[in-house]
């Protein structure tokens, strides 16, 4: 008794102690992101700050058998071929490229676009699994949630660099493609069997969209 007692607000408090650090790294980027002395420091800083939200999410995951194992691996990759399938071909987002902001590229492309796909499949999916029985309505609704994200990061991501346009012009094509690479990797993450519980994903995903929605009026 006593054991599940202390185990449980073990659990609790080390959720509390790292939606505090999520909180505060959000709010410090948000902070030197609008400081143009700060900002190309912080712009440095931004694959790292996508790296320890990536673990600190995954602390959390209870089972890593291989149907998770394989969910990633799908994941980073089927996110990371589309991205340089569409700096190369401009199908499915449209004529884009990316600067040096995210770190070491191949193919044109940061292997960290691949981690920041998993993180948001993974956050997304995850908030409607209980919610949603039907799998294709589930990775629906998880990819709605990826495109409204995206609708809030692409202006802030042209002007921090972290790619730029064609013409310097967001397409339509661009939240099209979203949704549709979205929907195939959140469908395989409905269709994978592993535990789909995690006390960070809707916290994790609050805090990125609210870092982006405060940055486009910031940034203007």
């Amino acid at each position: 008794m006593n054991k599940h007692f202390y185990a449980g607000n073990f659990f609790s408090d080390k959720v509390t102690i790292f939606k505090v650090i999520i909180t505060i790294f959000h709010l410090v980027g948000l902070l030197g992101m609008t400081i143009p002395l700060l900002r190309p420091y912080f712009q440095f800083l931004t694959p790292f700050h996508l790296l320890l939200c990536t673990g600190l999410l995954f602390s959390f995951q209870k089972e890593w058998n291989l149907s998770f194992i394989l969910f990633i691996f799908s994941s980073f990759w089927l996110g990371y071929g589309s991205e340089v399938m569409g700096v190369h071909t401009g199908f499915p987002f449209g004529n884009y490229s990316y600067g040096p902001v995210l770190g070491f590229q191949m193919f044109e492309v940061p292997l960290l676009i691949g981690i920041n796909w998993l993180l948001l499949v993974y956050a997304s999916g995850e908030i409607f699994h209980q919610k949603i029985k039907n799998d294709y309505l589930g990775a629906l609704a998880g990819a709605v949630v990826m495109v409204v994200l995206d609708v809030l990061i692409e202006p802030v991501a042209v002007k921090l660099d972290f790619w730029s346009w064609e013409n310097d012009n967001i397409p339509l094509s661009n939240f099209i493609g979203w949704l549709g690479v979205a929907f195939i990797i959140q469908l395989i993450y409905r269709k994978l069997s592993f535990i789909k519980s995690n006390p960070l994903s809707l916290y994790l995903l609050i805090n990125l969209a609210a870092f982006f929605f405060l940055l486009n009026i910031l940034l203007r």
